[in-house]
């Protein structure tokens, strides 16, 4: 059976989220809001496992829900994402500070997974048989890890935000914990795999890899530096009309909802500030001396 998309219809729109199933193991069942739609696209089908690459709502929230419906399914995530999978109380809270009452109608209700049913990931593992193989590959987030299975590469948000074919690709950067550095050393981690394809959760599975990683890198060091000279006003307003100059028609809402303009800013913003945060104590001691 080859590898299916199942668009989950975030709020009702198409190409915004998608979970991918390739036999009984999903990659990232999306957020709890979408799950009477993954179930009704699964019908008969029992997963096995869930794949994770990161504990976003969007990418696992379901993760829970279907847990308690087929307590025997399995969830593999990364090491640091796993305490959160468990007991989503701090990540819940988090977003919600983000999302605020829009935080129900978007990602609906998160429920924790057993600890019992969780497998713990650093990157480097080789699952079912080595059909699939791990790597560590944050920047996105922290607790972020990609799958390679028949060289394709399942990478969540790593290789960005494509809603088509003939559209570009964005970086899609929420706070908290967007680090470029390690960003750009996965994009080459990924690469080294040399896949055939990538598949990405925003939205689809694309074969002319070496291009969209490419791309991907230089917006993201374009986008990057925009933040650290222009205002979020300005900032926003650059990239909407870089997106619907570089989007096919019918696509700029799904970008808009996989990747929201204001959340771009604000991760880049915030890992501008960190980084001056993290050099200050260092500079203040070199003068001191």
């Amino acid at each position: 059976m080859p590898a299916r998309l199942i668009d989950v219809l975030h709020l009702g729109r198409k190409r915004v989220i998608g979970c991918w199933q390739l036999e009984d193991v999903l990659v990232d069942p999306g957020p709890a809001s979408c799950v009477e739609t993954l179930l009704a696209e699964l019908g008969k089908a029992r997963p096995r496992a869930l794949l994770l690459t990161h504990i976003h709502l969007d990418h696992a929230g379901a993760s829970g829900t279907l847990v308690d419906r087929w307590p025997e399914v399995e969830v593999y995530v990364h090491e640091r994402g796993a305490p959160h999978l468990i007991d989503p109380g701090r990540l819940l809270k988090s977003a919600r500070r983000l999302y605020g009452d829009d935080m129900d109608r978007l990602w609906g209700e998160t429920l924790p997974v057993p600890e019992d049913n969780v497998r713990v990931l650093s990157g480097g593992e080789r699952l079912f048989g080595g059909g699939f193989e791990v790597a560590y590959t944050p920047g996105h987030a922290s607790h972020h890890v990609s799958y390679l299975h028949e060289r394709t590469a399942y990478t969540g948000d790593t290789a960005g935000v494509r809603i088509s074919a003939g559209s570009l690709t964005i970086p899609p950067t929420p706070p908290p914990d967007i680090d470029i550095d390690a960003w750009k050393e996965s994009i080459e981690r990924i690469a080294a795999w040399a896949p055939q394809r990538l598949a990405v959760t925003h939205f689809g599975a694309y074969d002319d890899v070496e291009a969209q990683l490419r791309s991907l890198s230089a917006r993201l060091d374009d986008w990057a530096g925009r933040v650290r000279e222009q205002d979020r006003d300005a900032f926003i307003a650059g990239i909407e009309e870089e997106i619907a100059r570089g989007a096919q028609p019918g696509t700029t809402a799904a970008y808009a909802q996989a990747a929201p303009p204001d959340q771009v800013f604000m991760g880049l913003e915030r890992y501008w500030r960190k980084r001056a945060e993290a050099t200050a104590p260092s500079e203040s001691a070199a003068r001191g001396r």
